[in-house]
């Protein structure tokens, strides 16, 4: 990409905007890859008290927060919209409200200055992170895509596409994950917080057996029902295996990831193994795939930087041509 610059170091750059969940966010990054800023508002204390993403509360805040967080992305920056080539924007899947709120800030900021837009999804985004500098991943590769929404195996030849060869039948990992954690108590978001927990408790103390399932395919909602009915059989006693029961149910999903990951290296034959998404940062995971190549832990969460990696390998829509541009929530 070649176009104007002045203060951002002498390239031009994309600017990119993320808002499909709960998470506002905008980043500025160069056409080598080069992170010049990436600046994510998250409303999980907003959401907290309900256990879980209101869409509409999530609407609400991504209209208010959009604009404050671009303006905060150029300052870090020390750059301005003069230094922006290009605006890219998450597309879908997710929450169709927050999806339209940066799609409609992103359409806006590059009409009124002329400037393309690339519409990104926001699959494509978790997987781009692996491109950004200082350490970008040359295809091939087996990816491993797990997020509170999303659990798939993907075949990576070349960046800027895939070929899904596996994916969940029901809930996410970062779903369970998440789910499991509201059972034990923990809050919201409680991917993390059952993590934490976790580390103190005893994997091998109780048997949570994930369901197999034909292919390269995943299933995580009997692991759920499973905890759910060993809570309730707990009883008083519950308060003092918590640590034991999280770090149990974490072990049985952290297996079967990486259990079907292992057999769909074999089956295709990929020499190398990556993890991106929210359950990226999940450290047993990490330790049980310690070959595998990640993200840096802020790039595995949703933020903007991956979107506008992405952009960077997907055609971009001349202004005004993307100002009829709608957003998707599904995957399919």
């Amino acid at each position: 990409m070649e176009g104007p610059c002045s203060g951002a170091g002498g390239a031009a750059l994309i600017l990119g905007l993320e808002t499909s969940c709960d998470e506002t966010a905008a980043a500025l990054v160069s056409a080598e890859g080069d992170i010049r800023s990436s600046v994510v508002s998250s409303q999980a204390d907003l959401h907290a008290r309900f256990g879980g993403v209101v869409p509409e509360i999530a609407s609400r805040r991504h209209l208010e927060l959009v604009l404050p967080v671009v303006r905060e992305a150029l300052g870090e920056a020390d750059a301005s919209l003069d230094d922006v080539e290009t605006v890219a924007v998450t597309q879908g899947p997710g929450l169709i409200g927050a999806l339209l709120v940066g799609l409609s800030a992103a359409k806006a900021l590059a009409w009124g200055r002329g400037l393309p837009l690339v519409p990104v999804n926001h699959l494509h985004g978790h997987v781009a992170s692996l491109y950004l500098e200082p350490e970008p991943l040359e295809p091939p590769f087996l990816c491993l895509l797990a997020s509170g929404g999303h659990t798939m195996l993907v075949d990576v030849q070349e960046r800027g596409a895939f070929r899904p060869i596996g994916t969940t039948l029901d809930d996410a990992a970062g779903e369970a994950f998440d789910k499991g954690a509201r059972l034990l108590g923990l809050g919201y978001p409680g991917g993390a917080e059952l993590d934490r927990l976790a580390r103190g408790g005893d994997p091998e103390t109780f048997s949570f057996p994930v369901a197999r399932v034909p292919g390269l395919d995943f299933s995580f909602s009997g692991v759920k029902t499973a905890l759910l009915y060993e809570v309730r059989k707990q009883g008083r006693e519950l308060e003092a295996r918590k640590a034991d029961l999280a770090a149990s149910y974490q072990r049985a999903i952290v297996h079967a990831l990486t259990q079907r990951t292992l057999e769909a290296a074999q089956q295709t034959g990929a020499d190398r193994i990556a993890i991106v998404g929210g359950v990226a940062a999940n450290s047993e995971l990490r330790a049980a795939l310690p070959d595998a190549i990640a993200p840096a832990l802020e790039l595995c969460t949703d933020n903007a930087a991956m979107i506008a990696s992405a952009a960077r390998y997907t055609e971009a829509i001349p202004s005004p041509g993307y100002l009829g541009l709608d957003a998707f929530s599904s995957a399919a």
